[in-house]
């Protein structure tokens, strides 16, 4: 019964809220969070060739699902577990993470967003456009984007699918 859900999107609703609402509806359904916002935010694959085939399948599969969200904006989610970033496809917003000698990960939108001693941090950069930070508590690690991605490319054979029901 579906019509509990309707409408998904609030209407007269921001487009943060409606993001909001559509990404927890996804996330609801049983994907993890890093896998819906990968839905409604892919990064550019159509053009690249590089990109391994498998991630190319899991982009080529979501996109006959849904359209991607374009910002700007600089997103940041949480199912309590995990906790991320992202920027939308264009990367317009900045993005700056540093990891402390102590486990601490702070990311925004601003170079010393806290004061923070240089020497306690062992790691920093940047976010980039169709990349995501994502670190999870339960383990007590950050996953890194090329781990994200390949472990969510090979859970379906989104390759198969595409290959029997593209049209």
């Amino acid at each position: 019964d579906l019509a509990p859900l309707m409408p998904v999107c609030t209407p007269s609703a921001s487009d943060t809220a409606s993001f909001d609402e559509v990404l927890e509806l996804l996330h609801l359904g049983g994907r993890p969070i890093h896998h819906a916002l990968l839905m409604m935010i892919p990064e550019a694959w159509q053009n690249n060739p590089e990109m391994d085939p498998a991630r190319r399948a899991f982009y080529e599969y979501h996109s006959a699902l849904m359209e991607p969200w374009d910002g700007p904006a600089g997103l940041h989610f949480t199912d309590g577990t995990v906790i991320g970033a992202t920027l939308d496809r264009n990367g317009l917003r900045p993005g700056r993470f540093w990891v402390t000698d102590d486990g601490l990960v702070v990311c925004g939108s601003e170079a010393g967003l806290l004061d923070i001693d240089p020497a306690k941090v062992v790691r920093k950069g940047r976010l980039q456009p169709g990349r995501m930070l994502l670190v999870d508590t339960g383990a007590g690690r950050i996953v890194e984007d090329e781990e994200i991605k390949s472990t969510l490319a090979a859970e379906h054979p989104y390759e198969q699918w595409v290959a029997d029901n593209a049209i």
